[in-house]
C-alpha cells in the first residue's frame, strides 16, 4: 500500500513549463511502475507517461518530445517535467503506482494552460 500526493500544478500560458511532483508515503524502490494520467473535462482519463523501476520511460504520442518523466527512489518521488504546454494539455493530472494487481492513485493536481 502507498499514499501519493501530487503538487506543482497551476495556471501557465501556452508555451510555458510546469514540473509536477508526486510524493509517496513509503519507499518506491520496489514499485515496478509509476506514472501519470490526466483527465480533461468531459473526457476519459488518459495515460500520459510511465516509468519502470529500471528507468524505462514511455509516453503518449501527444506529449512525446515535450514531457519528461523521472523518478528518484532516494526521495520516494516521481516527476513530470512539462514543456511547450498547449491548451489541450489542460486537465487534472493524477500520479499512480502499480503494485502487484492493484493501482494506487493520488488526489490529482490541476494544470490549466491558457492565455
Amino acid at each position: 500500500q502507498v499514499q501519493l500526493v501530487e503538487s506543482g500544478g497551476g495556471l501557465v500560458q501556452p508555451g510555458g513549463s510546469l514540473r509536477l511532483s508526486c510524493a509517496a508515503s513509503r519507499s518506491i524502490a520496489s514499485i515496478d511502475v509509476m506514472g501519470w494520467y490526466r483527465q480533461a473535462p468531459g473526457k476519459q482519463r488518459e495515460l500520459v507517461a510511465f516509468i519502470t523501476n529500471g528507468g524505462s520511460a514511455n509516453y503518449a504520442d501527444s506529449v512525446k518530445g515535450r514531457f519528461t518523466i523521472s523518478r528518484d527512489n532516494a526521495k520516494n518521488a516521481v516527476y513530470l517535467q512539462m514543456n511547450s504546454l498547449k491548451p489541450e494539455d489542460t486537465a487534472v493530472y493524477y500520479c499512480y503506482a502499480a503494485i502487484s494487481i492493484r493501482t494506487y492513485w493520488g488526489q490529482g493536481t490541476q494544470v490549466t494552460v491558457s492565455s
